[in-house]
This record gives C-alpha cells, structure tokens and sequence, in this order.
C-alpha cells in the first residue's frame, strides 16, 4: 500500500513474506499467488507491498539468471505487487528442529554474508518500481554477541564498506538507489539503539543528506529491550543515523512474573525452533524462554516473538501497543518521515492460521489497523 505524507513523498506499507518461506523460485511464486494476491484482494488496494525473502541459493539463481528474474517480475506483475524492500537476514531455510543462534549465521566476518547481500542488492535493482524513491534491504545486527572481537569487529566493518561501495556502483549503473537497514536484536553485537548508532555512525549522512547504511528499527526488538522510544529518537536524530526502515510488531509482556498461568502462556507463544529471547524490566535476561527461571521476577518480563496488532493476546499477557504507536507518530507523523518503508512482520499467529486462505485474513486484518493508524497520522491512502 501507497500513502502521501503531507510533505508530498510516499510511504510504503507491506508485510515481510517470511510467514510464507519459500526455498525455491516456484515455491515462492505459489506463495504469492496463494497468499499475497490474496491479500491485496482483501484490502482492495491496487498494489501491495511485499517484502520477499531469498535463501542464498534462490538469490544467486535470481543474480544471474535473467528468465528467473523475469518470472518472478510476471508473479509480481499478475498479482498487482510490487517489492521495495527485501529480507536479508535468515541466510537459508533451516529445516533444523532447533536453530537457535545459526540465525544469524553466517555472520558479518563471513564472506558468504557478504556474497548473499551483494546478490540482494543486484536483484531488488531489477524489482524496484520505477516510480519509488529507493530500495531497502534488512540485515542480521552483525552476528550473535559471542564470539566477538575487535578482530571480528574490523572483519564485518571491512564487508558493510565493501557494501557501501557496491550500492554506489549500483546506483550509478541502474539509477536506483538501494540502502541497507541494519537492524538490532536481543543478544546480537548491536542490540540496542545506542550501540547501533555508535557503529553506524560513520555512514551517517552530513547536512541532511542520506545515507546508503542505516537502521531497520524493528518495534518488537526495542520493546523487549525495554527502551524508550522518544530517547531512542532524540539518539538518532544527534547522531543523523537514518532509519532505513521500520518493521512493525508487539512484544509479550507479562506483568507478573509470579504468575505460573501467565509464565506457561508466555512459553506456548512461538517456537521453541528459533529464540525466544526475554528481558526484565530494569535488570537482566535470558536467550531463551525456556531458562526464564533464572530472573527474578521481580519485575515485568517482555519476550521476543511478533505478535500482531489487530488481535489482543491470550490473557493474562498484554502487549506493547504503545510502543508501536509512539514509534510510528516519530516515523512518518511529523512535518517529514523519517523512513518510507513499513514492513508488518508478525510471525506469531494463532495454531489455526494453518492455510494459505487463512493466513491472507490474518495478513490483511492487521494492514487493516496499520491502514487506520497511518490514516490517524494525517496520511492519505493513494
């Protein structure tokens, strides 16, 4: 979905298609044709944003073969899509029964990390309408916090410049302008907004220029840290880090920690598969649900799974509403946004969001909200 802010610029709102993995081209294409397309029908809009997901192989398939490439464009084409930004942080289709920290494997030290966004960033240069300001691709926040090193540090400084200097070349040879948006993650090496600003800064633009390297500033991972959204702001706005994109969701929270009914809730929500990293307010967490009992409890817990916004969650968990609201007024509610791509990514959804058919309802239902709230902010759905 398109919307005019009132400085006259567009803002992008889609969802990220990871709900709907696909490991091969003609799997990803039946997805959008099942799901996608569907949701758009159920929005009545005449063009959805999606934002796809490609394992390396599909990648480096759709980099250099230009009839893969032009039969994505044709599923895009005949379902009214359009990509204007890309997941590029899962790396492959784990069909590991837990995955835990090969997430965000391979990291920023890796050359394959490297290889994979360059890929990326070749293929989004073919999607990107025409018409659209620039491209957006979201990465892991470096790697996983252990092991790290100044050695590992000057690795992964050495392959993001190597990106930077790719995007330009990109830009000069197609004439799209293509970021990336670093995101950061409970555990990883950037996890919280300052320590995101502080690397990122050297890629900050001067003079209100904008810059190819910034933030994907992920609502749900700010939640469960527990950080303020206005002082999390004021830190971007002094340092001139640009936020690249913003993908929207809630964080779980639970109240009372004492509560066993409330601590089992919590646990049945997601994965075990991936992490499900939980933080206490004021003190500190755990990478996982599951060694939860090692806080205290003395205080509320948050914990990192995306829950939609449309739907309230099973009681007695509340969940970060608030967050989402005060961070979309600070994106795209002032006189200029700060980001014009909007990415839902909800990966929680109920047990019986089993089909293609239902999953498109849930999809469309919370656009639906994301649709009222930007309408409340004074933006007009064109």
């Amino acid at each position: 979905m398109r919307f005019c802010h009132r400085d006259g610029s567009t803002v992008h709102l889609g969802y990220c298609a990871t709900v709907h993995p696909a490991a091969e081209l003609d799997e990803l294409i039946a997805g959008l044709d099942s799901c996608a397309g569907a949701v758009r029908s159920a929005l009545g809009v005449p063009v959805l944003g999606v934002g796809l997901w490609f394992p390396h192989r599909l990648a480096d398939r759709l980099a250099n073969s230009p009839a893969a490439l032009s039969k994505l464009r044709r599923a895009l084409q005949r379902n009214r899509l359009e990509v204007v930004t890309l997941n590029g942080t899962p790396h492959a289709q784990f069909t590991d029964k837990v995955v835990g920290t090969k997430l965000y494997c391979p990291d920023w030290t890796d050359p394959e990390r490297l290889r994979y966004t360059l890929d990326l960033i070749d293929v989004l240069a073919e999607l990107l309408p025409t018409d659209v300001a620039y491209g957006s691709i979201s990465t892991v926040p470096l790697g996983w916090r252990v092991p790290w090193s100044k050695a590992r540090n000057r690795a992964a400084r050495e392959a993001i410049d190597r990106v930077e200097q790719h995007l330009a070349r990109t830009e000069t040879r197609t004439g799209r302008t293509i970021r990336i948006a670093v995101e950061t993650e409970p555990g990883c090496v950037l996890e919280m907004i300052g320590q995101a600003t502080a690397w990122l800064d050297r890629y900050s633009s001067p003079y209100g220029g904008t810059s190819r390297i910034g933030l994907g500033l992920d609502t749900c991972h700010l939640a469960v840290q527990f950080e303020d959204p206005a002082e999390s702001f004021e830190l971007l706005w002094r340092t001139g880090v640009d936020v690249v994109k913003a993908q929207l969701s809630l964080a779980p929270t639970l109240v009372d920690p004492g509560d066993a009914s409330g601590r089992y809730v919590l646990g049945q929500l997601g994965t075990p598969k991936y992490l499900r990293q939980v933080r206490e307010w004021g003190g500190p967490g755990v990478d996982d649900v599951a060694q939860a009992y090692e806080l205290s409890g003395h205080a509320a817990w948050r914990m990192h799974a995306h829950l939609a916004a449309h739907a309230a969650p099973p009681d007695p968990l509340s969940a970060t509403t608030g967050v989402l609201d005060d961070c979309l007024t600070r994106l795209v509610g002032g006189g200029h946004p700060l980001t014009h791509h909007l990415e839902s990514e909800v990966y929680v959804w109920p047990r019986a969001t089993r089909t293609q058919q239902a999953l498109a309802k849930r999809i469309a239902k919370e656009l639906a909200w994301l649709r009222d709230r930007l309408t409340a902010l004074g933006l007009d759905e064109v």
